[in-house]
């Protein structure tokens, strides 16, 4: 129920922690006759409060990629406790959005502008035969097996302040391409590839461009050192596909001094892991057609 409340009521500022299924979204941002999860967010949160209100992100996330913990916030009466949003929303959500938890916090607080690192993983699985049960989280690449010793070299010179133009979609209107890269790493789990990127903020389409050609580093396709000149410099033209977008999970967004238990935020996707990795192994009698 609506609890139409004065416009002049006093305020609370409340955060939320996100998890979307990215599947059957056009991104996270509102858009004309597009399903969006900012669109769905604040048509929850209006049904409560009788008025729109504008839910701000840690940032945006492209169609088809998932989230395990997107920060958010809007403005709200004092009426609901900021801790119960989550409770009170969740029932009001379709399926592929959960709100893991809420709480209130300084009016001056901002999910996009006080946040100091975004984290994203990348799930590769190169089983030779797919795996239903992974197909809407993972890109299914088996024709040549992956290098992750490559593709951690190839990683390894991103962490610091770099200018990476070469892995900047066009119709951004971010004005320039600087990014403060924390952490990286490539990790294999049995049949699964994970990629790990942590910096200040993404760059439109980074992540699914630079794992696209990490896969050619990962195959011998390109060697390390190649990538890394390729960025340097900013041989747009040389990048040349992205990762599909089901792989790609937004997996934290961090902040100084955040209120909620880790357990809530801090890596909520699950980590599969398949063992042994049934990547190229086959009964010589079996046909592979």
């Amino acid at each position: 129920m609506a609890i139409h409340l004065p416009v002049d009521s006093p305020k609370q500022r409340v955060a939320l922690v996100i998890q979307y299924l990215g599947t059957h979204f056009r991104g996270w941002q509102r858009q004309p006759r597009q399903r969006t999860v900012q669109e769905e967010l604040e048509a929850a949160i209006a049904s409560v409060l009788g008025y729109s209100v504008v839910l701000h992100a840690s940032g945006r996330t492209d169609t088809g990629v998932h989230a395990a913990a997107q920060v958010a916030h809007f403005d709200a009466p004092m009426q609901i406790p900021a801790a119960r949003w989550a409770d009170v929303l969740n029932p009001r959500l379709p399926t592929d959005i959960v709100i893991t938890a809420s709480t209130q916090m300084s009016l001056d607080w901002h999910a996009r502008f006080s946040a100091i690192s975004r984290r994203y993983r990348y799930t590769i699985y190169t089983g030779r035969r797919p795996n239903l049960f992974l197909r809407p989280y993972s890109w299914h690449y088996y024709h040549t097996p992956l290098s992750v010793e490559f593709m951690q070299q190839a990683l390894n010179p991103l962490v610091g302040r770099h200018h990476l133009a070469a892995f900047h979609r066009a119709g951004s209107s971010r004005p320039h391409s600087w990014v403060d890269v924390h952490e990286v790493g490539a990790q294999r789990h049995g049949a699964l590839v994970s990629i790990e990127v942590q910096a200040s903020g993404f760059l439109y389409g980074m992540m699914r461009l630079l794992v696209g050609m990490l896969v050619e580093v990962g195959t011998g396709e390109r060697s390390p050192d190649s990538f890394t000149t390729i960025w340097r410099e900013e041989q747009r033209d040389q990048v040349r596909y992205a990762a599909p977008p089901q792989g790609l999970c937004l997996l934290r967004v961090g902040y100084p001094d955040f209120p909620l238990h880790p357990a809530l935020w801090f890596d909520t996707q699950p980590q599969f892991s398949l063992f042994p990795a049934p990547v190229l192994e086959r009964d010589p009698s079996e046909s592979i057609y």
